[in-house]
């Protein structure tokens, strides 16, 4: 049975519908906080078992008769992060999963300056350690991110941020297309796989651009000093820890960590990666 966690999440729920595009639904097992908010899992054939990362001893339940387990990285911050998903893979070599993925990023490395990638690291060097085959997905960064963007874009007519780079936006169809195409695979490979990215990376001005186009306006890019722009999300409600934590991204932007583009990802797929420009005409409805 192939077992994926954060299945009600908006990676977690495309990979299942891919992967059931691949598999009989039931060898499909899915771990979830909430069992309820999967039924529609369940009336499809899936396995639907309550797991939570921060509660370990939920885990077993959920993995029972796990072949392979998907680890979806766990969406909180901090250390915590690195215990939720250790305690995950741990559980998943426990229930005797004969293969073990993750899903990574393509910056992963400790000393990334935007926090995530360092818990990324973390795990990726506990899957290595391990006695069991892992595959660790470098995924590029997720487009969605730019909805964050989008409010302040449109009402004013400028993206006003901190000073960025390229960042290799790859949409969540086409991760969750290349995650459930390894799970179905009699051999997705061990290790970490190749960067799985769009095909360009943009920074924020070219973000703007590709907005002007589709909306039929003129949208710029201004850019605002660190300290200003975190004065301002803090003063317009965001808590201090999360605004500190976002301009970690502007940051590790700017020092090029996000800058890569690989083929691998279209390979995969056997097409090309869709362009940011369709993740960002879906967000705008």
């Amino acid at each position: 049975m192939i077992i994926i966690t954060g299945a009600t999440g908006e990676l977690g729920s495309r990979i299942v519908d891919r992967l059931l595009e691949r598999v009989p639904p039931e060898t499909v097992g899915v771990s979830v906080r909430d069992a309820a908010r999967a039924q529609a899992l369940a009336d499809r054939g899936v396995r639907v078992r309550a797991g939570d990362f921060t509660e370990p001893e939920t885990l077993a339940h959920a993995f029972e008769g796990a072949d392979r387990v998907l680890v979806i990285s766990a969406s909180i911050r901090g250390d915590a992060a690195v215990g939720a998903n250790l305690a995950a893979v741990d559980a998943a070599v426990a229930a005797g999963a004969g293969r073990i993925l993750y899903t990574s990023h393509q910056a992963s490395a400790a000393d990334s300056l935007f926090a995530p990638q360092a818990v990324h690291a973390a795990t990726e060097q506990h899957l290595a350690r391990l006695a069991v085959p892992t595959t660790a997905l470098r995924n590029g960064f997720y487009a969605n991110t730019l909805a964050f963007q989008l409010d302040g874009a449109l009402t004013t007519g400028t993206i006003a941020a901190p000073a960025d780079g390229p960042v290799s936006w790859t949409a969540h169809d086409d991760l969750a297309e290349a995650a459930a195409i390894l799970l179905a695979a009699e051999h997705p490979g061990d290790g970490v796989t190749a960067p799985l990215t769009a095909a360009e990376a943009l920074d924020l001005e070219q973000v703007a651009t590709e907005l002007s186009a589709l909306t039929g306006r003129t949208i710029t890019r201004t850019v605002v000093d660190d300290e200003e722009w975190l004065a301002s999300m803090i003063e317009h409600g965001m808590p201090a820890p999360a605004a500190e934590f976002t301009l970690g991204l502007y940051r590790a932007a700017r020092r090029g960590e996000f800058d890569v583009v690989d083929p691998a990802l279209g390979e995969l797929l056997g097409r090309a990666p869709l362009p940011v420009s369709a993740t960002l005409r879906r967000l705008l409805g």
